[in-house]
């Protein structure tokens, strides 16, 4: 059995997380991390694992974490997981970063677009981005994996097919991408209050979103070409699911059909994407593992839909798939 800990216990991804490990048959889950006082027990704060899971929330200090542990997701924010991180490698546990501060490449990105130094610099470029269907190989072994974010994954698992085969151009693409509430966190925030966000859609951090530069730099350095996109993420009243609508020019000239088959035949031994004939929704994948991908052409663009779960395949079900690669699993375990 692997002893996983999980470090920030409390939020919506840490939730699913332990819904899907509790289902792992390899797995234990030895510790889970709060700052919360009182050390509270995990049903408290997640009902739902009443009578499924016996652990007490403690606050306690990551090299107490990883001497308890084989391996370690954090579900820190940005910064604060790095900071804890950089306590643990010293030792062999294995960790799974859920926060971006192990995405970006260099420093002085991550600077920019987050708003702070970067507090382990050396390991940027050297950890391994952990979207299984582009990376699956770079996976086993690694020590430290840095999970994709949400819109990132739908947004690359869409473009990266069509980018590859050279059907489209790497300039000049539009991303439209919507995203259920829950993608915000549990911390309570102004702009998803009930009365805030209920029957209202909004768009936000027009051209300044910190996913912009994540899926320029992977789908740069998957497709060996310079990608430029220009991403609007918006907020819709419902709890999960993201849906990215992407809109580019074409290279050549190819027939819709001939581009799901090129998507067909780009993920064929990737379990977790499925190449569909209808428009994808965000229900099809509610709670499940699963990139829905589906492709249109019409007035000389090419529209790519793409559809996940914003807490699964957006998060702790691509954790638990890396997870597994990195020691020796089959990929799908606990997923399907």
């Amino acid at each position: 059995m692997v002893r996983v800990g999980i470090l920030g216990a409390t939020g919506y991804t840490a939730l699913e997380l332990m819904k899907l490990l509790l289902r792992h048959p390899d797995v234990e889950i030895a510790t889970l991390t709060s700052r919360q006082e009182g050390n509270p027990h995990v049903s408290a704060i997640h009902p739902q694992l009443t009578g499924r899971l016996d652990l007490q929330l403690e606050d306690i200090a990551p090299e107490t974490v990883a001497a308890k542990t084989d391996c370690v997701f954090s579900c820190l924010p940005h910064a604060t997981s790095a900071a804890m991180i950089m306590k643990m490698l010293g030792s062999d546990v294995r960790v799974i970063d859920f926060s971006a501060d192990y995405r970006l490449r260099d420093a002085n990105s991550y600077a920019e677009w987050y708003g702070h130094k970067h507090p382990d610099p050396d390991r940027l470029g050297n950890t391994v981005y952990g979207l299984p269907e582009l990376f699956s190989d770079d996976i086993p072994g690694e020590q430290l994996v840095a999970n994709p974010g949400c819109y990132t994954s739908t947004s690359i698992l869409g473009l990266a097919p069509l980018l590859a085969g050279n059907y489209i151009e790497p300039a000049g693409i539009i991303i439209d991408a919507k995203s259920g509430v829950s993608g915000a966190g549990r911390s309570p925030k102004l702009t998803t209050l009930y009365p805030e966000c209920n029957e209202s859609l909004s768009a936000y951090a027009v051209g300044r979103h910190r996913h912009t530069p994540e899926i320029e730099q992977v789908l740069s350095l998957a497709t060996k070409q310079d990608v430029q996109v220009i991403f609007t993420p918006h907020l819709v009243p419902m709890d999960r699911g993201i849906l990215c609508t992407i809109y580019a020019t074409p290279v050549k000239d190819a027939s819709e059909d001939q581009l799901m088959e090129a998507a067909r035949t780009f993920y064929e031994d990737k379990p977790f994407v499925r190449v569909v004939e209808h428009l994808p929704a965000t229900k099809d994948v509610t709670g499940t593992n699963f990139c829905d991908i589906s492709i249109r052409v019409t007035r000389g663009r090419v529209i790519i839909l793409s559809c996940t779960d914003n807490l699964i395949k957006g998060a702790s079900g691509v954790a638990v798939q890396n997870f597994n690669l990195m020691h020796g699993f089959d990929e799908t375990t606990a997923l399907l």
